[in-house]
């Protein structure tokens, strides 16, 4: 008998979720998503299909032996080898089960197994007490319980509770249901079938419809107490329902389901990731719980509000499923708020004005990329600290191209002038600097040049290194920016202004 406020956590990723195209997994991967279970204290683990290979035979063996604390279950269908296969798999497993299954809609008595009811209930029973001559838990699931004509539905579980069965799984084996009308079928079976308080009745729903957990979840209010479901809700087709999903919802909102789980919900973004990484299967971005964007925020109000108080916008804590914090997106929708708390973050203490120098290059970046980084603030930062520069660039163009001549115009601020030129190159930085030289009236020399990428992706930021001489003077310049050319012509000016310092310097000695 179960406890009335508990909700048992049946996992089948390593039976269902395997069966995603392209997600197998090998022995040592079953065994180490097994254990990571363990540490998220699942009460059961579906370790496989002994019958059906001679590896997943032998991942569900070892499962037995070596993973402790969740109920070792194997699946068979219910036909003697399958029962025998997987009682041999599981025989020196501390707990073990069997879950055998056999389908009863008319659909598929008629379309895939031909045979009658009567025969499909004889077939149940003597699985069942199959079965139970290899270990005390035993589960029997009518497949397609959804589409089952209740009466007979309502029959064959009375009668492999009888035979012996301690858990009855209910399943909506391609997520035809909707939550109602599933949350009532769990509902008249307990009321109709005399004897099912003696098993823990379970759901196992697909998700065809994309109703997998609200109807896992309409079951449970309606009486049901082990969900069936999988991390990052993989399996068949559509997938199944998503453990993380109804662990999270069962716990944000017990005041309304009013049940408890065992599970270690720090755990489950550990889990989510080495499922991932393992089955090759990226999570979707703006999946629930565990996608990259759940907890993330990029609009300018939202990230004000979570600042000022997280559940604003957050209904729950992201420390609750293993994440350290609320993710800060700084996007071109950011506001001053959510740039100041990340550079606070990053040790940056600044008053309102240097804070307003800082967000104008921080706008100006955003509207060039996706995503601000840590390293790009850094950089902002940086350049801020300089003091008031002689040379100023307000303006680049440039043109370069198959068959072209490589040109560029510029406009810089010089002293209190403005003066724009334009010149022609080798290239479009030797043109940019061939017009920056022009405008500034100066013949410098450029003893080396560097460019690499201090940010990932395809808009990542380049840093260009330069270095200047002049008259036995040098100074290194640097510069920043989603555009190459621009970084470049950046770092030259920086260099210029440099040397226009140690100039001034020369001139005007401190004593």
């Amino acid at each position: 008998m179960a406890n009335a406020n508990r909700v048992y956590i049946f996992d089948t990723t390593l039976r269902d979720a395997e069966q995603t195209p392209g997600a197998s997994l090998t022995v040592r991967e079953k065994l180490e998503v097994a254990h990571q279970l363990a540490r998220l204290k699942v009460d059961i683990i579906e370790a496989g299909f002994p019958v059906s290979s001679n590896e997943d035979f032998e991942a569900v063996r070892r499962i037995g032996q070596e993973v402790a604390g969740p109920v070792i279950c194997g699946l068979a269908r219910a036909v003697p080898k399958d029962i025998e296969r997987a009682g041999a798999a599981l025989q020196d497993a501390p707990r073990p089960r069997i879950h055998t299954f056999i389908g009863t809609s008319d659909i598929h008595l008629a379309g895939q197994l031909r045979k009658g009811r009567e025969e499909v209930l004889e077939m149940a029973v003597a699985a069942v007490e199959q079965a139970k001559s290899y270990c005390c838990d035993v589960e029997f699931s009518p497949m397609d319980a959804a589409r089952t004509e209740p009466n007979y539905l309502n029959e064959i579980i009375a009668a492999t509770i009888a035979a012996g069965a301690t858990t009855i799984n209910i399943p909506d084996t391609v997520g035809y249901s909707v939550p109602a009308e599933f949350g009532a079928l769990i509902a008249q079976i307990i009321d109709q079938v005399p004897n099912s308080d003696d098993a823990i009745i379970s759901v196992h729903c697909h998700d065809d419809l994309g109703m997998a957990v609200i109807n896992t979840l309409a079951a449970i209010k309606n009486g049901a107490r082990q969900a069936e479901c999988t991390i990052n809700g993989l399996g068949e087709r559509a997938g199944n329902a998503s453990l993380e999903e109804i662990v999270m919802a069962l716990k944000t909102r017990q005041d309304y389901f009013g049940f408890d789980t065992e599970v270690v919900s720090e755990e489950i973004i550990p889990t989510s990731r080495l499922v991932s990484r393992l089955m090759g299967i990226a999570v979707q971005p703006n999946k629930a719980i565990v996608g990259a964007n759940a907890f993330a925020h990029s609009s300018g109000i939202h990230q004000d509000g979570v600042l000022k108080q997280r559940d604003t916008f957050e209904i729950m804590d992201p420390k609750d499923v293993g994440l350290e914090a609320t993710e800060i997106v700084l996007t071109a929708r950011s506001g001053r708020a959510a740039l100041r708390h990340r550079l606070e973050v990053l040790g940056y203490e600044l008053n309102k004005e240097e804070l307003d120098k800082v967000y104008e290059d921080f706008v100006e970046l955003a509207d060039k990329k996706k995503e601000v980084f840590d390293e790009d603030l850094i950089e902002i930062v940086g350049d801020s600290d300089e003091a008031t520069a002689y040379y100023e660039l307000q303006y680049l163009h440039s043109v370069s191209g198959t068959g072209t001549v490589p040109s560029a115009t510029v406009r810089l601020r010089i002293g209190d002038e403005t003066v724009q030129q334009s010149s022609w190159g080798d290239g479009p930085v030797d043109a940019a600097y061939a017009a920056i030289g022009l405008a500034c009236g100066t013949e410098v020399r450029l003893d080396n040049y560097a460019i690499r990428a201090i940010t990932s992706g395809s808009q990542a930021l380049g840093e260009v290194t330069v270095h200047l001489s002049d008259n036995g003077e040098k100074a290194r310049g640097r510069g920043v920016s989603t555009d190459v050319i621009e970084a470049s012509a950046r770092a030259y000016v920086d260099a210029l202004n440099r040397l226009k310092a140690k100039s001034a310097k020369e001139e005007h000695p401190t004593v």
